[in-house]
């Protein structure tokens, strides 16, 4: 069974606002085994509905329209489907009534505005929104399935939840999607591929491979398509098993989780603590960390040290270091990690020292030298990356990269830096 997802509104279009509801849609969807055919956006033109209408009709079982049910005069959505499907605008009176309470409670009156929001076509299934006031409509036309619903995304995944999967799951066959998605560091796209080639090329028929790289990070998704749900998820795990061996040190997670989330969790089970010393990175290590929940139990704080006087009287970095061998160097780093170590008084210290761009670079430091130091129990090491032109894209890649730096040097004492 297939789906197409088609979203309305020229909000999306001029990139005013982000659709968020596809993914969220399309993961429920797959989860249910109904596969995705394609995502669409269109304007707020209602011959630009009608024309993603009539195509995806010929390529899907399921429609599924998000966005236009609102009360002014742009929300067209609902005019359209009653013209598309030669019907004619009747009050639903549970939605009227729902409404009317909805605006009493907050001591509003309801204009004629919001009365029309209880008006649906005719022909269409109501589908009760406990939480606005524009109703989702259900429609079946020539074995297709087209279902409208509110483009609030909160709204929209409840009435999906409640009423929409549900019927769905039931039309959708045997057919059975089994997702997994391995998240990995350190290691290049194309010596990934390069690495792991002939265990993508021994995969079944049935199971597919993706990659989806993005900076400092890239996710493997495994796919496999079946009948037997069980037997499917069995045969991703021992295919990921075998991945394990080929590729042990670049696999730090899987489905949603994140790096630091998964330091954390050995952290916590080691009974230790991490503090971080920023300099280039300017706090994005302490953020990563902090939006882990539960990370106070693991985490000491941090020290933006980004001018040197701070790195002086905060990390007790020698003013000699600094001077000879300036902030972005291997000494300095090195200090920075001691420093924060000592003071927050953890386990483990991690500190980034570079130039983040778009000015500031040298020829013997040029944009994108980054150093990274991490301290613990046995000493210190640190290490010299060269990254892009690009402020946003160092930035993140250094402070992954010091997440990571500081995983291998938990699990395996014995790392050593990288040698560039």
């Amino acid at each position: 069974m297939k789906a197409e997802i088609v979203t309305i509104g020229d909000e999306i279009l001029i990139g005013q606002i982000v659709d968020t509801n596809s993914a969220w849609m399309a993961a429920e969807l797959n989860a249910i085994g109904i596969s995705i055919a394609q995502i669409t956006s269109v304007s707020d033109s209602p011959q630009h509905l009608v024309d993603a209408l009539n195509l995806a009709r010929k390529r899907a079982d399921v429609v599924l329209m998000t966005g236009g049910l609102g009360p002014t005069k742009d929300d067209r959505t609902k005019k359209v489907l009653t013209d598309y499907f030669h019907s004619t605008l009747v009050i639903d009176e549970r939605t009227l009534e729902h409404v009317s309470q909805f605006f009493k409670k907050r001591g509003l009156g309801v204009n004629q505005l919001n009365k029309d929001q209880a008006l649906v076509p005719e022909c269409c299934e109501v589908l009760f929104n406990p939480l606005g006031s524009a109703p989702g409509m259900w429609f079946e036309e020539d074995n297709t399935v087209f279902v409208s619903m509110p483009g609030v995304p909160f709204e929209m995944k409840q009435i999906m939840t409640d009423q929409v999967l549900p019927r769905l799951a039931g039309r959708s066959g045997r057919g059975k999607i089994v997702h997994k998605t391995v998240h990995t560091i350190g290691i290049p796209e194309s010596i990934l591929a390069e690495t792991i080639e002939d265990f993508e090329n021994a995969l079944p028929e049935y199971i597919h491979l993706a990659y989806l790289p993005s900076p400092g990070l890239i996710r493997l998704r495994f796919s496999a398509y079946g009948n037997d749900k069980i037997l499917l998820q069995n045969e991703v795990d021992r295919q990921l098993r075998t991945l394990r061996t080929l590729i042990p040190d670049a696999i730090f997670g899987y489905d949603d989780t994140s790096l630091a989330a998964e330091i954390g969790k050995i952290l916590l089970a080691r009974k230790e603590t991490v503090a971080t010393a920023e300099s280039c990175t300017g706090g994005y290590i302490a953020h990563l960390i902090t939006s882990v929940p539960g990370s106070s139990t693991w985490y000491k704080g941090s020290v933006v040290a980004y001018a040197n006087e701070v790195k002086r009287n905060a990390l007790n970095v020698s003013e000699q270091a600094l001077k000879e061998y300036g902030a972005v160097s291997e000494v300095v780093v090195k200090q920075m990690a001691e420093g924060v170590r000592s003071i927050m008084n953890s386990t483990w210290g991690i500190a980034t020292s570079g130039i983040a761009g778009p000015d500031g670079g040298t020829p013997e430091k040029p944009v994108g030298t980054v150093w990274i130091a991490v301290a613990g129990p046995d000493g210190v090491i640190a290490e010299k990356h060269s990254f892009s032109n690009d402020r946003e894209r160092n930035i993140l890649r250094a402070s992954l990269t010091a997440l990571n730096r500081l995983r291998l040097k938990i699990i395996d004492p014995c790392t050593k830096p990288l040698q560039e």
